[in-house]
C-alpha cells in the first residue's frame, strides 16, 4: 500500500472517529478504505471485468 495525505472538513474526521469508537471498523484508516473502494466500485467497475482488471494492474 502506498501513503497519502488527504485533508478533511472537521465533521468527516468526527464521523470517522464515531465509526471506529461504535467498533464498526478498527481504525479511520480502514474505514477510509472502505469509502474509496465503495466509490470505485460505483463511479468507475461497472462490471465485473472492470473491477478485475483494475485491481490486477
Amino acid at each position: 500500500m502506498r501513503l497519502i495525505t488527504v485533508h478533511l472538513p472537521e465533521p468527516y474526521i468526527k464521523g470517522l472517529e464515531q465509526l471506529v469508537e461504535m467498533g464498526r471498523y478498527p481504525n479511520k484508516s480502514e474505514a477510509i478504505r472502505v469509502a474509496v473502494r465503495d466509490l470505485l466500485a460505483n463511479e468507475l467497475w461497472s462490471n465485473r471485468m472492470d473491477r478485475i482488471n483494475f485491481l490486477s494492474a
